[in-house]
């Protein structure tokens, strides 16, 4: 009797042992589904209450891992059809553009078919200055570190540049007879430098660069509604920017914003659900190997470095951090009525996406979605 009784005990604790883990992930998924709500309601109230519904807005996601924490639309992508914006709008990009060029890049770098060590003479030897040609690198293009001045007249000749694609707007910088500074001693930003390695690509893969994009980062990421400026930008489908002025919206994109047709600066259009594949698409090095994805998000450093203030870019990629000291790797994009941030929190698999179809302060949202993220513990795991 006594060997069966501790025999019951024994099955006993055994049976609350299996209990109790079962218990701590049930108290694991009600406390995530608690942060998650509150996440939730505090990020909706803000941009509930920041864009009515019947004027421009903009499309917001968090996502963590391969989870969507937050995903949704506010105000109207086109004023005159009223047509709501959603996750699946297609907005302008921007500047986050430049992310999509700087991978052309370095895919046909990784494949041997140029390199960032290249000089600018090997693909433009007709530079006014050849001198100059030969000392400006492709890797100082990626970084904005090559010193070649942004001398292209668009104030004085707007009618020009509202049609001018990447190749006019590339070539006043080949006319130069002077750098603002050597190349990789300092950084200042360069729209023309992304129209430059727009133009490499189509001359090494010998097909026009947004096809080559298409063929090698949008398909293979699953970015199938996502497209590439080549001239107008497309009228359906799409969200249009807006600007107030004097209390009236006023849309400022194609037809209407100097240099918009320049889309190796800013002509890629996509969404919300497309750039949360884009990201997950770089994280599992699908259209490039871990290392390159590596040193792209790695602050490029150049021996020759002398301004008082550190670098903070890699291959397009801005490095910064957290007030917590967790690395971020992101790009924001302005042009005409949009604005957008693509913020990553790369060591907790963090995204943060915002695309607006009317100027607004992005880096307040980032950091505002960042403290709300703090708030719930998103960032402590």
């Amino acid at each position: 009797q006594v060997a069966v009784g501790k025999m019951s005990i024994i099955i006993l604790v055994m049976k609350k042992l299996w209990i109790l883990p079962l218990m701590l992930l049930v108290l694991a998924c009600s406390t995530k589904k608690i942060r998650q709500s509150s996440f939730t309601t505090k990020l909706d109230s803000l941009y509930t209450n920041t864009f009515p519904a019947d004027e421009p807005g903009a499309a917001i996601l968090v996502m963590k891992g391969d989870s969507i924490l937050f995903e949704k639309g506010y105000g109207v992508a086109d004023i005159e059809t009223k047509e709501s914006i959603s996750p699946k709008t297609l907005f302008n990009l921007g500047s986050i553009s430049k992310t999509f060029v700087s991978s052309a890049i370095l895919i046909l770098h990784e494949q041997g078919k140029l390199s960032v060590e290249d000089s600018l003479y090997k693909y433009f030897p007709d530079f006014k200055n050849k001198d100059i040609a030969q000392r400006v690198k492709i890797k100082h293009l990626l970084s904005h570190t090559s010193g070649l001045p942004d001398n292209r007249q668009v104030g004085k000749d707007t009618v020009f540049y509202l049609t001018a694609k990447d190749l006019e707007n590339w070539t006043p910088v080949t006319k130069t007879d002077t750098l603002v500074f050597e190349p990789g001693e300092r950084f200042e930003y360069s729209n023309p430098a992304f129209n430059g390695l727009a133009l490499i690509v189509e001359q090494v893969s010998g097909m026009k660069w947004q096809k080559f994009i298409e063929e090698n980062i949008l398909k293979p990421s699953g970015m199938r509604m996502s497209t590439i400026t080549d001239g107008p930008h497309p009228e359906n489908g799409v969200a249009h920017g807006y600007i107030k002025v004097q209390g009236q919206w006023k849309e400022d994109d194609f037809g209407e914003e100097p240099t918009f047709t320049a889309s190796g600066n800013g002509g890629v259009w996509s969404s919300l659900e497309e750039l949360a594949k884009y990201e997950q698409a770089i994280r599992s090095s699908v259209f490039l190997k871990p290392e390159t994805i590596d040193q792209s998000r790695t602050v490029f450093h150049p021996q020759n470095w002398v301004d008082a203030t550190p670098p903070e870019i890699g291959w397009s990629w801005f490095i910064s951090q957290t007030k917590d000291s967790l690395k971020t790797v992101g790009h924001t994009g302005s042009q005409g009525g949009f604005v957008a941030n693509y913020v990553t929190v790369p060591d907790k698999k963090i995204l943060f996406v915002i695309l607006c179809n009317t100027p607004r302060d992005i880096e307040a949202d980032a950091a505002n979605v960042l403290n709300l993220l703090k708030e719930v513990n998103w960032l402590d795991q």
